[in-house]
């Protein structure tokens, strides 16, 4: 198994970034558009992943890819063109590293959604957004064993992640508007099996992954 995690500073003051910035349709084209298009479908070895981590100081995007990406076109119109790149470093060997009862600090945008039927007859169920932080951050605690960690607790007993941004994205998509919630999730984990926890890193948590939602990030813990 092989990654690569790439990171890129966006220069908001570009009329090129702004437009990308409000669609995570347009920006996930352009993120494909760092790839031949043979590396761009999912296969075992993972898929391609990305994220937004904005705050007041920069506006940084992740990319998680079993191949190196060219974010030439990227740098030319959302970038600093004549001073600044972008950084990918080899993440396979933290894959390797990761063994049980190791803990890391994690970030995690994600999609938070409930699958139901609209009417008892209904063939097919719907998607329905969680909406309220208690309910985004039990959508993520009841998926965490299936990803191969837990999440121990921390302050006053409780697991140890906060919502730390929500968003609600308004976008169009060829003839139709799509709508898509998100949720930054920030905390502690503890490694329970580390061949589900590196699926997860490299195939993401959740849906919305073409949106910027799914990829989980380690650090060290401090």
């Amino acid at each position: 198994m092989s990654a690569f995690l790439t990171r890129f500073e966006i220069n908001k003051a570009r009329r090129g970034a702004r437009d990308l910035l409000s669609s995570p349709h347009r920006l996930h084209a352009a993120v494909l558009n760092a790839f031949p298009a043979a590396h761009r479908t999912p296969t075992d070895e993972g898929r391609v992943l990305w994220r937004l981590d904005q705050d007041e100081h920069s506006t940084l995007l992740y990319v998680l890819s079993p191949h190196e990406p060219d974010l030439t076109h990227l740098v030319e119109q959302a970038g600093w063109p004549t001073t600044q790149g972008w950084v990918t470093r080899d993440y396979t060997p933290l894959l390797d590293r990761v063994a049980i009862a190791d803990r890391y600090a994690f970030r995690l945008t994600a999609n938070p959604v409930r699958s139901q039927r609209r009417k008892a007859t209904a063939i097919r169920s719907q998607r329905y957004a969680h909406v309220t932080v208690a309910q985004q951050t039990q959508w993520l605690l009841d998926r965490v064993d299936n990803h191969g960690f837990t999440v121990p607790a921390g302050v006053e007993k409780e697991p140890d992640v906060a919502v730390r941004a929500r968003h609600t994205w308004r976008f169009a998509r060829e003839t139709r508007t799509v709508t898509l919630s998100t949720a930054t999730f920030e905390g502690l984990l503890e490694v329970t099996d580390p061949q589900a926890l590196r699926t997860a890193l490299v195939h993401g948590i959740g849906p919305a992954k073409g949106y910027g939602c799914g990829l989980l990030t380690l650090a060290a813990v401090r």
